[in-house]
């Protein structure tokens, strides 16, 4: 008997590593995920390495260099209205980005796991209370109720997270219980239940690792989105504010000077755009290679 066990839990667990190796290849395999990858990579060595790649720092002024064209006096991308290396204040200016995009992804993803769980696989009046709750919240686009959420809390980099991270659940959640609702009814949780499983055994062990797929996609979508919005939260002086060198606070000092010195908004746009590619390539790629149709 117990040699029958270790053999049953061998192939079991060779099983699930089967999985995550053909998930892991099929993500290789798709050119997409790979380019979103590598520009993601790419954008985090420069960010966090920023003091390697520029001897600048991103709040030091020279007013003797204002409006430095890209190239010259010895800065790669040119300087602001007071003198500020740009190229420093964009990889400096990354680092908020970024936090702010995984961050917020990674929190909002979490909390929609946690809340579409509990939605989907109690129903009844939970399922009600949550989903009536979540077509309030619906009834504004995300972007409005971050807004929304940014001009209660204020601005500054936590707030930014809050607002962001309410933002986005709603969809999340919807997409996190829809998920649970394909899957409450198979067979091998009433397994489960026959031996006595308990219930949060029976969600967190059994029920989600199937439904979870839908939701790492999400997550990375969310990356690129929400470095998006954190910009336009900051463009309109409800994000990080200045001097903060945020990508979105870039743009809006930029703003009084896009006509003669359009360099300023084009090259944080240009990060910007950039990050939310490669979250959306990768997300692609992750998306192919975890659904077995697309896989055949």
């Amino acid at each position: 008997m117990k040699v029958i066990e270790v053999n049953k839990s061998h192939k079991k667990s060779a099983h699930k590593s089967s999985l995550v190796l053909d998930m892991i290849k099929g993500t290789l395999r798709s050119v997409n995920a790979r380019v979103g990858a590598i520009i993601l990579l790419l954008l985090i060595i420069l960010c966090v390495g920023a003091p390697m790649f520029t001897n600048y720092s991103a709040v030091d002024m020279d007013l003797t260099s204002v409006f430095a064209v890209p190239g010259t006096e010895g800065h790669l991308l040119g300087t602001d209205d007071l003198g500020r290396d740009l190229w420093a204040r964009v990889l400096y200016g990354g680092r908020y980005s970024l936090a702010l995009g995984f961050i917020t992804a990674l929190l909002g993803t979490l909390v929609a796991i946690v809340i579409g769980s509990v939605a989907g696989y109690f129903g009844g009046i939970v399922e009600n209370a949550i989903m009536r709750a979540m077509d309030v919240l619906s009834a504004l686009p995300s972007i409005l109720l971050c807004i929304l959420v940014a001009t209660v809390l204020g601005s500054g980099f936590f707030n930014t997270v809050m607002a962001l991270t309410i933002g986005q659940i709603v969809p999340s959640i919807r997409m996190m219980r829809a998920s649970i609702l394909s899957e409450r009814t198979k067979e091998y949780l009433e397994a489960a239940r026959s031996i006595n499983c308990s219930t949060p055994i029976v969600m967190f062990k059994h029920l989600l690792p199937n439904c979870i797929s839908p939701m790492i996609v999400c997550l990375t979508m969310g990356i690129g989105d929400n470095i998006a919005m954190a910009a336009s939260l900051s463009y309109i002086g409800l994000g990080v504010h200045p001097p903060t060198p945020e990508w979105g606070a870039l743009l809006a000092s930029a703003k009084p000077h896009i006509l003669n010195h359009p360099y300023l908004i084009i090259i944080p746009g240009i990060f910007i755009a950039l990050t939310v590619l490669g979250a959306n390539l990768l997300g692609d790629g992750l998306r192919d290679a975890m659904d077995p149709k697309l896989r055949k």
